[in-house]
């Protein structure tokens, strides 16, 4: 047996050299994206460390101070950090809440479609608002919906629904219904692939076999469809659960104005106004290590309770 193994090992390694050399094009191009994630991902751990220090960038790591958990202490007593906190959490669970649905419900829709141009052009027109920055979309938004000269408001005046502007953007009520129906209407087609990628994997079979039964289009969608997309249904929950504790800045900064200021203070303006701001890293360092850390905590939860009740889960 290992006179075989021996005599195999120069054979493996020419046909791996083979390998390689046939295909460097491909690696050099996976390298570039493996860099991109060790460089922004994993190399700025060590840097955590700031989350314990008092830490000036004058005098680096290590002239500056260890204080333990202090600096945890004083975010956990700061009323603006509970503020910020308490809208974070509302915001996204509400996001979670009215977003997660949809791009299940469209995939439904784009998948019964039957005319293959209408189909990708529809397609293209809702993955589009994806790859807008916020900046673009809060810009678009401001133009439709000022409460005087905003297109949406001219149209509703004139159809005689309201008589008088309604400030979408400049109420914090109002805004928090845009805010988070924008945000939908901007991941909505995204989230929409990996659905359509699951119910392309369905056998056939399976439909053929409820037609047999006489099942109509809406009984397929219930008995067949989404039974066999329900383990992607519960990875992407148990993925978006992880991102209730975060923030987007460019999102709430593209949309913020002193009007709404009560519901536009997330923890990402907390990080940026107590921490980067003010050069206070440590802070911001520490904010976000709590943020990460009780994202992981809730994707773990999330996952051992789907499994208790027959999941596969995340994990």
């Amino acid at each position: 047996m290992a006179q075989g193994t021996v005599v195999n090992r120069p054979g493996r390694r020419k046909v791996l050299g083979v390998y390689f050399r046939n295909n460097w094009q491909l690696y050099l191009l996976l390298l570039i994206p493996v860099i991109f994630v060790i460089v922004f991902k994993y190399a700025a751990y060590p840097g955590l460390r700031m989350a314990f220090m008092n830490y000036k960038p004058a005098k680096g790591y290590a002239g500056s101070k260890w204080v333990g958990w202090e600096t945890f202490e004083k975010i956990f007593r700061d009323k603006d950090f509970h503020r910020a906190l308490k809208n974070s959490l509302a915001f996204n669970f509400l996001d979670l809440l009215v977003g997660f649905p949809v791009p299940i419900i469209l995939a439904l829709l784009l998948n019964e479609l039957r005319f293959p141009r209408y189909k990708k052009l529809t397609q293209t027109v809702l993955y589009l608002p994806h790859f807008l920055s916020w900046v673009i979309i809060a810009s678009v938004a401001l133009n439709l919906f000022k409460p005087e000269t905003g297109l949406v408001n001219i149209l509703m005046k004139k159809a005689g629904w309201i008589e008088e502007g309604i400030p979408f953007l400049t109420e914090k009520w109002h805004w928090a219904v845009t805010y988070l129906l924008i945000g939908v209407w901007q991941n909505m087609g995204w989230g929409s692939i990996i659905y359509l990628a699951a119910i392309t994997g369905i056998d056939a079979e399976l439909y053929e076999a409820a037609t047999i039964d006489g099942a109509g289009r809406l009984r397929k969608i219930w008995s067949v469809t989404l039974p066999c997309i329900r383990g992607t249904m519960v990875t992407l929950l148990i993925m978006n659960l992880g991102r209730v504790m975060g923030s987007n800045f460019e999102r709430l900064d593209a949309f913020g104005n002193v009007q709404v200021k009560d519901f536009q203070y997330q923890l990402a303006i907390y990080i940026y106004e107590k921490g980067l701001a003010g050069s206070n890293f440590s802070r911001a360092t520490a904010v976000g290590l709590f943020q990460s850390l009780t994202g992981l905590l809730l994707v773990l939860g999330s996952d051992w309770v789907s499994k208790r009740l027959g999941e596969d889960g995340l994990l």
